[in-house]
């Protein structure tokens, strides 16, 4: 007699929360129960309600684990990249790639940003995320354009979160690279964003007689317009 051996805990977890990305990506929405989710990982809703308490934070958990992803992509993208020019287009290939551009991944982007909006936990989570974006991007334009590097990070990042929510949109006109993984191709992504920080980083060259009153700004505060 053959016997399965239990599992634990985190193994559970996992399921659940990869339960919970697929069954957002299948609806596009946040309008799916614990019930449903608990079903398509094989455990009792009992189970999630004590592992997650609520629906919101099992949607949380799920998002922690794909933002968890997203930053082992960049690290995976950034090793061996020595240039400034090298690793902003690691940024950006890991922005509109590997398990962020999958359509389950891209599906719950959306609906986070949405939860965002009215809770507070997802606004902190989303806060951490822009962060560490900024961060990067600062860190990779700093030795092409010295102090400026916050400011245009700012503006980077902006775009790279703008055209993510676009594709979201029209996930059927984009390329798929890999029908198992659903895979999408986030190549025209990534090219606009290098483009844009070219046209930045040329204009600041040209005239280097601007403001930095501001050096640092908040990477979640709103574009009001560019530095005088």
């Amino acid at each position: 007699m053959t016997f399965m051996a239990r599992k634990s805990e985190a193994e559970r977890r996992q399921e659940l929360i990869a339960a919970t990305i697929n069954e957002i990506g299948s609806t596009g929405t946040l309008n799916v129960t614990t019930s449903q989710i608990a079903k398509s990982a094989g455990v009792s809703p009992g189970l999630a309600f004590h592992y997650f308490q609520d629906k919101e934070g099992l949607f949380l958990a799920a998002m922690r684990s794909i933002l968890s992803e997203y930053g082992n992509d960049v690290r995976q993208a950034l090793r061996g990249k020595k240039t400034a020019d090298e690793r902003l287009e690691a940024i950006a290939e890991a922005s509109f790639g590997m398990t962020s551009f999958r359509r389950e991944a891209i599906s719950a982007w959306v609906n986070f940003y949405a939860l965002s909006l009215r809770s507070e936990p997802a606004r902190r989570l989303l806060y951490v995320y822009q962060r560490r974006l900024h961060s990067n991007l600062v860190d990779a334009l700093r030795p092409k354009i010295g102090v400026r590097a916050p400011d245009v990070a700012r503006r980077i990042a902006g775009l790279i979160d703008g055209l993510y929510l676009r594709y979201a949109l029209d996930t059927r006109s984009i390329n798929v690279i890999d029908a198992e993984t659903h895979q999408l191709d986030g190549a025209e992504g990534s090219q606009h964003v290098m483009r844009a920080i070219a046209a930045e980083c040329a204009e600041i060259s040209e005239n280097d007689v601007i403001s930095t009153e501001q050096v640092d700004p908040d990477p979640t505060a709103i574009l009001v317009g560019p530095q005088e």
